[in-house]
């Protein structure tokens, strides 16, 4: 190449060498840190369900072999993220093996609550006809799967590697969950492309939730500085055995929409519902009206 390339080569390799000093400081030493997320996802889903998503035929006999075998090498590569990602943030290495044992204890818990999710999907779809199609098909089977297993890590607080867990769901399936959320049992995204779930919300049991809902935040508080304030509640609480449909938004930490409601399309809500309503949003008139008849501009 000429001198001038060379040259802007070097300039431009002092740059960024300057760049990452000042962002990054101490590198994670784990080369493809990505990579190595959607590895370690793929042990756990081998070792959860070996028949489905396992690299071998399951012989019966030694199915037990197979799933340790599974397990054991998610441990160690869990381990090695997980020091690595400790030492970066200048928090205790050692706890590493703590976290990873007490994670890898969870795994068949999670593993039976998954169960549930299936069974929820299954039933709440009449277009599904097996389970194993919605454990190899369904989008949102699989970021919510990947969900739960981050949320545990989440629980154990376990930096960075939750939210790569997730966000590499959301890449691949469209469907954006916060690891922080709380989830409730027998949870169905149908269709799921759009769908956004925030970092303190919570979600009940038998919630079932259409393409391109929000359960998001109404605002910011900010700080004295005037950015925005850390781990305080902006995300709304969902109930038991909700519906929501396809484009609603529902937004703000002090909104709470009771057991078994129903959110129609499109609805926009930023207060709380109480149990049993119906919310539809009527775009001829701009109001939604609840069962006891009542009108609310919105």
């Amino acid at each position: 190449m000429s001198d001038i390339v060379n040259k802007s080569i070097e300039t431009a390799t002092e740059r960024l060498a300057k760049i990452n000093e000042e962002i990054c400081g101490v590198s994670l030493n784990r080369p493809g840190m990505k990579e190595q997320v959607v590895k370690l996802l793929n042990l756990l889903r081998c070792a959860m369900w070996p028949q489905i998503f396992g690299t071998e035929p399951v012989n019966p006999k030694f199915a037990k072999t197979l799933i340790r075998s599974y397990l054991e090498q998610a441990a160690i590569l869990l381990n090695e993220m997980i020091s690595d990602i400790l030492s970066y943030n200048e928090l205790n290495p050692g706890d590493a093996e703590r976290i990873t044992s007490k994670f890898i204890e969870s795994i068949p818990e999670i593993t039976e609550i998954l169960q549930t999710d299936i069974i929820a999907a299954y039933e709440g779809d009449p277009a599904a006809r097996s389970e194993e199609e919605i454990m190899l098909a369904y989008p949102a089977f699989e970021a919510i799967s990947i969900y739960r297993l981050a949320h545990r890590l989440y629980e154990l607080n376990v930096p960075l590697l939750p939210r790569m867990m997730t966000e590499y769901a959301h890449q691949i399936t469209g469907i954006d969950i916060h690891p922080g959320a709380v989830i409730g049992k027998y949870f169905f995204i149908d269709h799921g492309t759009g769908v956004v779930i925030g970092e303190t919300c919570t979600i009940g049991d038998h919630v079932k939730i259409y393409q391109g809902v929000t359960l998001g935040a109404k605002s910011f508080k900010l700080d004295d500085t005037g950015k925005p304030i850390k781990g305080i509640k902006r995300h709304p609480d969902i109930g038991n055995r909700v519906v929501i449909y396809a484009g609603a938004t529902i937004l703000g930490g002090d909104t709470v929409i009771g057991d078994d409601c129903v959110i129609g399309g499109n609805v926009w809500l930023t207060h709380s519902v109480k149990a049993g309503e119906k919310v539809y949003y009527n775009t001829a008139n701009k109001y939604y009206k609840n069962d006891a008849g009542k009108k609310n501009e919105n």
